[in-house]
């Protein structure tokens, strides 16, 4: 099977989808309009609400589902072989992961930018929404503290990317500060902080950093130390001066990537070495449901209407361009899993680095993924793309190294803008808990990112090696997932509220709450085989609270007894300006 033909399929398919069913969602369903004014112009304060230009606010938010997450995912999905994977990363975000993605961002636009949480207790329950609180908490809490450690690992594997990844910090901040001025040129600046990131990539090459101890710390560790400090600062500082100029950075740089792996994927059009599929991969769960878990990011991932929700809602200038951030960077990213597949199943047939020399073909595939175990790790996952798509790119005429390099910061460029969403988002969800239970001292920005900050430290260091997270990464994917179809539980609630058609959310749901249920139950029936009461105990307990949710959702919903306030949906019959103020 040839692997261009299949990518072009791909693309063409999600073109098709975001023209019609995308088009056909922004009107018939969401009623999109431009005479409503968005809560970043109605509640703009320059911190968190700030109007900004879509192709913007598409950078952001692309990058901060993105993360590592449409990478790792379809890296360990092709285990079961490349069809299920690829079916599922184009089905999926169609269907499924577009309308989460943009059916989130619209509920929250339209409740002043508040979270899914927040609005679930609206068109639900405050019950269901302290619930539902509680797993947004834990996924975050989660993500923050993993993401860390991911990222300080990959400074360790991938030396080279560190001078990069830093630098590009102040470019941002540059880049930030102009346009806050209102005198500058975007194109002109993105162009210069684009061309300034690659020199450094390439200066990185021949300039690795690699952290040493300080202190008696392993590097891992002072480089997570770093990072928490740099997480906490950059989520409290205004949206506009630093979050944005670098996510839209990454976008460029994403773009980039993704031009070298499909030009590379042009030049080289190598054959699918992989088998179609695999029923019974050695030491690997079921198929079904674990496919669906694994693969998240690419398809569906309630990670992603933590961020619609949480930071793109206050940022959209105009209501419409709901439809290109939401649903436009789900498709997009789905793409991008399109990619990593093909690397990992055609890129890497073009040969891999072992211990025992260089194998290619379909031995190659065979070699890395002989089992479960080998092909589970980070470095596993991630080496498994690297090689493939340095594969693929060298036939361009650029160096393999370079090539590396190029992989390594962009992989950890969208791990880092992960971790600073992330816990931006966190402390918004800390303030609205605390203003929602009367506790005021700690719903302002500064304590709430103090509180958001040192839990993630905490989880992260309690095991002494900053692995701490991992404690809680077996029951992570089930979680995520089980955010998912909560998610869609509330666009579906609103929906039933404003008598729209429930056919777009409803199955979607429905589809979600069985795959993940059933992964959590034998993920949960593992954990008490191996005696992991903890995980086992804490998987039970998550099981609970989504019954109880579903089941108090279901009768309240069922009786279309509760109406949104008029003041949650209510909005200044007004023309937004057609530009952005930033």
């Amino acid at each position: 099977m040839n692997s261009l033909i299949l990518a072009a399929i791909c693309f063409a398919l999600y073109i098709v989808a975001y023209r019609t069913y995308g088009q056909y969602l922004s009107k018939k369903i969401f009623g999109l309009r431009n005479n409503r004014t968005t809560p970043a112009h109605r509640l703009k304060d320059g911190i968190d609400f700030v109007p900004t230009k879509k192709d913007v606010v598409f950078g952001h938010h692309f990058t901060s589902i993105a993360g590592t997450g449409p990478i790792v995912g379809p890296a360990i999905g092709v285990i079961w072989g490349w069809l299920p994977a690829l079916v599922w990363v184009v089905l999926g975000p169609i269907f499924i992961g577009a309308i989460h993605d943009m059916g989130s961002l619209v509920i929250s636009i339209r409740n002043d930018g508040k979270s899914v949480a927040e609005i679930i207790g609206k068109t639900i329950s405050p019950r269901v929404r302290n619930l539902f609180f509680v797993i947004v908490f834990l996924e975050l809490w989660i993500v923050i503290a993993i993401f860390a450690l991911i990222i300080a690992i990959l400074f360790g594997m991938y030396p080279n990317s560190v001078l990069a990844v830093w630098i590009e910090i102040p470019i941002a901040l540059w880049i930030g500060a102009k346009v806050r001025s209102g005198n500058a040129n975007l194109l002109v600046l993105s162009i210069i902080g684009v061309t300034l990131m690659y020199i450094a990539v390439i200066a990185g090459n021949y300039l690795p950093i690699k952290m040493p101890q300080v202190f008696g710390l392993s590097p891992i560790l002072v480089w997570m130390l770093i990072l928490f400090l740099y997480a906490g600062i950059a989520s409290a500082m205004p949206v506009d001066l630093l979050l944005q100029p670098r996510d839209y950075l990454n976008s460029h740089q994403l773009l980039i990537a993704m031009a070298l792996l499909f030009g590379g994927l042009v030049v080289s059009h190598p054959p699918i070495v992989a088998p179609a599929v695999i029923t019974n991969p050695q030491g690997a769960p079921s198929m079904f449901p674990f496919l669906f878990v694994v693969i998240a990011c690419g398809a569906v991932s309630g990670f992603h209407a933590l961020v619609s929700s949480g930071t793109s809602s206050k940022q959209l200038n105009r209501e419409t361009d709901a439809l290109f951030v939401g649903f436009g960077s789900m498709l997009f990213e789905g793409a991008l899993a399109v990619l990593v597949i093909m690397a990992c199943t055609a890129g890497i047939g073009l040969g891999i680095h072992t211990s025992g020399g260089t194998l290619t073909g379909s031995e190659a595939f065979a070699g890395h993924y002989a089992s479960w175990a080998s092909a589970n790790g980070l470095g596993a996952q991630l080496s498994a793309f690297i090689e493939g798509a340095a594969n693929m790119i060298t036939t361009l005429g650029i160096s393999r190294n370079i090539a590396i390099t190029i992989m390594g910061v962009f992989i950890v460029s969208f791990a880092a803008t992960t971790l600073d969403t992330a816990t931006r988002i966190q402390r918004y969800v800390i303030s609205e808990l605390a203003e929602g239970l009367n506790f005021k001292r700690i719903s302002g920005r500064i304590p709430a990112t103090c509180i958001t900050v040192g839990t993630a430290m905490a989880l992260a260091f309690y095991s002494g090696d900053g692995k701490g997270a991992m404690t809680l990464w077996p029951i992570f994917g089930a979680v995520n997932q089980l955010l998912a179809s909560l998610a869609l539980l509330s666009i579906t609630a609103y929906l039933i509220h404003k008598n729209k058609n429930i056919i777009v959310t409803l199955p979607a749901m429905i589809f979600m709450v069985i795959t993940t249920s059933w992964a959590m139950v034998g993920n949960a029936s593992n954990l008490l085989e191996q005696k992991n009461y903890f995980l086992g105990g804490l998987s039970v307990l998550t099981l609970a609270l989504q019954a109880w949710m579903l089941t108090e959702s279901w009768i309240i919903l069922s009786k279309r007894t509760k109406e949104i306030e008029p003041q949650d949906d209510k909005f200044t019959e007004t023309e937004v300006p057609v530009h952005a103020d930033h």
